[in-house]
């Protein structure tokens, strides 16, 4: 029986917990394709899970790990074989199925996205569901009918996974980048990204007016909180903000003045359950929109065993970028 490494996380009467510890074949879920698991990657996500400061996690013990990439190992689905490279995002990974901070996971096929041509496996990691979400709304802002042509675009969170991406994409699209960050030091390398304005986060986390200046046409925001508020209040008319993130709060307290005054659109982005047809689209976007010398300015690797610290750190707004989890 085949053992392998894996970081567990427990909650019992002790507490919450997250270690490494040895698994093995059986202890897999149900799933018709196993995966060797090459990397992972360090979402905000991740870092709840680990940390137990949100309830991620609804199932114990639990593998985290959102996201994975790998090689097929053994598969009894029709779209997959021995050796094919794959991605998984979502699905409930890390969550209620044994995610990817492991050397390796048992899933359903119908989850998995091939590897796009022209990505490697560390390449589709450093991207994960922070880029793949970003991509998400930048697609759906697209489908509104939103073009650079009416107005520049903001970017909340920008020095993040999420949002670092998001900038590169939108400014290789053609659009005016404002990017939106509490760490005014990264101003430079935000701009390297593509972005031509940086604004201090200060200017849009505090309680603001119903209506403000009309600033962007669009935006992708993944604070929420009172940032998304005063997105939402800035976007002219006939804008749009895609909704992704909650790094400020759940909460959103606004009014309907931008909706109703301007017609407004809030567009809500999940990347978990996207259906497939809309995942692809998005992973094909990414492998020929996204410039692989910026991916790698805003990528970190680390190894399998930096991981729980790394996931620490990302919610208390040390990581830059994206960070690469070599598990293989």
């Amino acid at each position: 029986m085949a053992t392998f490494k894996a970081i567990r996380i427990d909650k019992s009467e002790a507490g919450y917990q997250a270690a490494f510890a040895d698994f093995d074949d059986a202890d897999l879920m149900n799933g018709d394709v196993t995966v060797r698991v090459t990397h992972s990657t360090v979402n905000y996500k991740d870092g709840l899970a680990v940390t137990g400061k949100s309830p991620v996690v609804r199932r114990f013990p639990m593998i985290p790990g959102i996201d994975f990439a790998g090689i097929v190992e053994a598969s009894t689905h029709p779209a997959w074989k021995v050796g094919d490279e794959v991605i998984l995002n979502g699905w409930g990974l890390g969550e209620t199925h044994l995610g990817g901070y492991a050397q390796k996971a048992r899933v359903k096929g119908d989850w998995l996205v091939p590897l796009p041509q022209g990505l490697t496996c560390a390449q589709a990691m450093a991207i994960g569901t922070a880029g793949y979400t970003a991509m998400l709304s930048v697609l759906a802002l697209e489908l509104h009918g939103l073009s650079p042509a009416m107005g520049p675009a903001i970017v909340t969170g920008a020095a993040g996974g999420v949002g670092s991406i998001a900038v590169a994409l939108l400014a290789k699209a053609g659009w005016r980048v404002i990017a939106s960050t509490g760490r005014p030091q990264e101003a430079d390398w935000l701009k390297s990204l593509g972005a031509a304005e940086v604004l201090d986060r200060s200017e849009l986390s505090a309680p603001g007016r119903p209506l403000g200046k009309e600033r962007w046409a669009a935006g992708v925001d993944s604070v929420g909180s009172h940032t998304l508020a005063n997105v939402l209040a800035q976007t002219s008319y006939g804008g749009a903000v895609a909704a992704c993130g909650l790094a400020q709060g759940m909460d959103l307290p606004a009014t309907v003045a931008p909706f109703i005054l301007r017609g407004v659109s809030l567009l809500g982005i999940d990347s978990v359950m996207c259906p497939k047809p809309r995942r692809m689209a998005a992973w094909a976007r990414l492998a020929s929109d996204l410039d692989a010398d910026k991916l790698a300015s805003l990528t970190t690797n680390v190894p399998f065993d930096a991981a729980l610290d790394t996931a620490r750190s990302i919610l208390e707004g040390k990581i830059r970028g994206r960070v690469v989890v070599e598990i293989g």
